[in-house]
């Protein structure tokens, strides 16, 4: 053993050999004493040796946490305590109990030997006080902290500062008491201990003197908000025991506890998810410890009982069919077939790729053309329920998304209340009428909310706000509807798969009349099919006289009266048969408001004939032009938009740089005032289509050329007289169709969109492509001259002799 080591700094030696012990569990500052317990082998056999009490041991520490021994200096820090050992006990369960007294700081230069026991080669530190401004900063904040952790942590003793401020003069001696003294983690403790450098350590503890104020902080909040929360819940646990006893009292016991625990088996029995399950164990629990009476009671059981009622695992189970769906879409629609193969392939790739997101259809067209019932047919072809809502005019997301529940009387959205009523999580949803949601700033975007819906990266965690837990809905197969497409916000658009359904021809109507609608009215009205029976040249004749729509749905409303005048016939007695033949049409209907256009008017200077496209389809435009003597004065009337007037506008500049190629005098634009006006003066009209049929009419005016009122036209026109496609060409040419008109005039960039018109359109149609608004003019004016305004205005002059007359005008 190595000889006792004087306590004084000045005796001790230059350097020596120590037995060594590696403290895991404790740390030993100079001139602190600590008690420890000592149970390893080669502890027990260094500290059973002869030298008995006064022996000095090097006091080593580990860098790492958890670790029981080293015997290497890479694991123990370089700086260690030489210790006297100033008391030995021997416990009954063979370990030595002793206590350590720091003399001075070693620095341990070499593992000499690890048995019998660990031996180490150690040179003493020498204490530098240092000094200067910074030193006495350091000394200063840091006392101040202690001061302000003692009165913050009431587990330390008062007399701890007097104790540092009699040290203050030594910021060692100062700064080994703060270590030893203020509860520190044992790796810290190890740091401080093991800084030699006086400065360093001052520094190192400042900062974990800071770290301790602000964990004591938070443990003094943590622990009063703690103590506030366990004495209210001790004050509500005593008010409910003595609720239950007054209730028990009052015999009304029984009746809230028993459907809180009905509630909790059905929790237990339905299989939610984890956050749906933990969100209604934590509503159950409230609800027990309420009246049943209370509105707030309600209110939570209402929530529960929303979460059990949905379907989140709840999928249906019936396999695809494409034959099966193929013969649903033809059985419940006529026609349509484009449509019909764009939602084959959908279910197609629906069938093949299980894990494939719900898509998401959009049917565009004008009313009654069968998008909703598309929708139903969809449904039914692929086995699932069907779920619809509407969102024409809304202004509030929260019809949407929800009301939260800390308002009276708040419900989910409609999403989740249709799903609810679905009975899975992947029904065929349909959503009606996108194209009118409104927009209120003050009640959110609805468009916005159902983005989150459809969006297939978003709508797989829907949050609902009364629900407040993610919802599943990219199993959902979304069919959306809408009339004009341009009226679809932008960003709900860009993720819809959008199909057009532009309207029904003739022959199409017929059939859809024939099949469907004549048995739904009959059906639906009382009668039998030997009641009323309609012939084919009796629907042929309410198609072309009482509809001119794109849809069915007037046809329908037309049928339905017919039903209803012969179901008063039969309630009165008269039992026989009716077949409504194409005479009997205007008996039942009165005089049909639709006459072929081109046998009720006669070729007029000034009139030409357009298309045009509209959210019910296409229709026809008539353009007239009125020359009358003035100062060349133009006025536009018809409700005419921005566009239809700069058209206007851009043709006759065109009649007037062309008018010697078309023999016009210039003169006449000088003394005519021009009026243009498109009739149905209270219907506004825009769009880019109509300035063909412009030219076409302001030509027609000057020339005196009348306009063929068998052809119509559409197509822009650009300065120089080319013709611009446009859209809509379908829709446009079945209209000219059902006006009786057969030749029509498209720009020759839409022959590209032939095909999209009905074959049997095509087959009794004539449809003529320019590309040039000559052509226009030399297809749609007759060669006849009828007056021009000057001569009708000098025929209208009576002659000053009677035997002269006035000469007729020019063939």
């Amino acid at each position: 053993m190595s000889p006792d080591v004087p306590e004084s700094p000045s005796e001790r030696p230059v350097a020596a050999e120590l037995p060594a012990l590696v403290l895991t569990s404790t740390v030993v500052f100079p001139l602190d004493v600590v008690s420890l317990q000592v149970a390893k082998p080669r502890d027990l056999r260094l500290l059973d040796g002869p030298s008995g009490e006064n022996q000095v041991v090097a006091c080593l520490f580990p860098k790492a946490e958890g670790v029981d021994d080293a015997d290497t200096l890479d694991d123990l820090y370089a700086v260690g305590v030489a210790c006297r050992v100033i008391h030995r006990m021997r416990m009954p369960n063979e370990t030595l109990q002793v206590v350590l007294q720091g003399l001075y700081r070693i620095e341990c230069k070499e593992l000499l030997a690890s048995a019998p026991y660990l031996r180490c080669r150690t040179l003493p530190v020498e204490p530098k006080e240092p000094r200067g401004s910074d030193v006495d900063g350091l000394i200063y904040r840091s006392m101040e902290m202690v001061d302000e952790l003692v009165r913050a942590d009431g587990s330390y003793p008062r007399e701890m500062v007097e104790i540092l401020r009699m040290n203050i003069a030594g910021g060692g001696r100062f700064a080994d008491l703060i270590g030893a003294h203020v509860n520190l983690p044992l790796a810290v403790k190890r740091r401080l201990v093991a800084t030699a450098d006086v400065r360093d350590r001052l520094k190192a503890v400042e900062e974990v003197l800071e770290e301790a104020i602000a964990r004591t902080r938070v443990e003094a909040d943590v622990g009063q908000r703690v103590k506030v929360d366990i004495e209210q819940r001790q004050r509500e646990g005593y008010l409910r025991a003595q609720m239950r006893a007054i209730r028990k009292e009052l015999g009304e016991e029984g009746d809230g506890a028993q459907e809180v625990d009905d509630l909790r088996e059905r929790v237990k029995a339905a299989g939610l998810p984890k956050e749906a399950a933990e969100a209604a164990g934590r509503e159950l629990d409230r609800l027990s410890g309420m009246s049943s009476s209370s509105a707030e009671y309600h209110v939570a059981r209402t929530y529960v009982t929303w979460i059990l009622e949905l379907p989140w695992n709840a999928v249906s189970r019936t396999r695809l069919d494409l034959a099966k769906a193929r013969v649903v879409l033809d059985r419940d629609h006529y026609g349509l077939e484009d449509v019909k193969e764009r939602i084959l392939e959908f279910l197609a790739v629906r069938r093949l790729r299980k894990d494939a997101k719900g898509p998401i259809l959009c049917l565009v067209g004008p009313p009654g053309v069968g998008k909703t019932s598309l929708g139903r047919s969809i449904a039914e072809a692929v086995g699932r329920p069907f779920a619809r809502m509407s969102v024409g005019g809304m202004h509030d997301e929260s019809e949407i998304k929800g009301h939260r529940r800390t308002y009276v009387g708040s419900l989910p959205g409609k999403v989740i209340q249709a799903l609810k009523r679905a009975g899975t999580r992947d029904p065929v949803f349909m959503i009606d009428e996108v194209d009118k949601m409104g927009h209120d700033p003050t009640r959110g975007d609805p468009s916005s909310a159902l983005l989150e819906v459809l969006d297939p990266e978003q709508n797989g965690t829907f949050s609902d706000h009364y629900l407040d837990l993610p919802f599943d809905l990219s199993k959902v197969f979304f069919v959306a509807t809408g009339n004009v497409l341009d009226d679809i916000p932008g960003p709900l658009r860009d993720r819809m798969e959008v199909v057009t359904l532009s309207g029904y021809t003739r022959e199409e109507k017929f059939h859809i009349a024939k099949d469907h609608l004549v048995p739904k009215v009959v059906r639906d009205n009382g009668l039998d099919p030997a009641h009323l029976s309609f012939s084919d040249e009796g629907l042929h004749a309410l198609i072309d006289g009482y509809t001119r729509e794109a849809g069915v749905r007037n046809l329908e409303r037309l049928l339905a009266r017919v039903a209803r005048k012969v179901a008063r016939r039969v309630a009165e007695g008269r039992k026989e048969a009716v077949v409504v033949r194409a005479e009997d049409v205007a008996v039942f209907l009165e005089t049909p408001p639709y006459l072929d256009e081109t046998k009720a008017r006669d070729p007029v200077v000034g009139v030409a004939t357009g298309l045009a496209w509209t959210a019910g389809g296409g229709t026809v435009l008539f353009i007239e032009a009125l020359g009358m003597p003035g100062t060349g004065r133009v006025q536009v009337t018809g409700r005419l938009g921005e566009v239809m007037r700069e058209s206007a506008d851009l043709a006759l500049s065109w009649v007037r740089a062309n008018a010697e190629e078309l023999g016009i005098d210039p003169a006449a634009f000088k003394s005519t005032d021009v009026h243009i006006h498109v009739p149905e003066g209270a219907t506004p009209k825009d769009g880019p289509s109509a300035g063909v049929t412009l030219v076409t009419a302001l030509a027609s005016l000057f020339t005196a050329k009348p306009v063929r009122v068998d052809l119509a036209m559409t197509g822009e026109v650009t300065l120089k007289g080319r013709v611009l496609p446009v859209g809509g060409i379908k829709e446009k040419v079945l209209a000219a169709r059902r006006a009786g008109i057969r030749t029509v005039l498209l720009p020759e960039g839409n022959r590209r969109d032939l095909h999209e018109i009905p074959e049997e359109a095509r087959a009794d149609m004539d449809i003529r492509f320019s590309a040039d608004v000559h052509q226009n003019l030399e297809a749609a004016l007759m060669t006849v001259l009828l007056p021009t305004v000057a001569q009708q205005r000098a025929m209208a002059v009576p002659s000053k002799s009677p035997h002269v007359s006035t000469p007729p005008p020019p063939a």
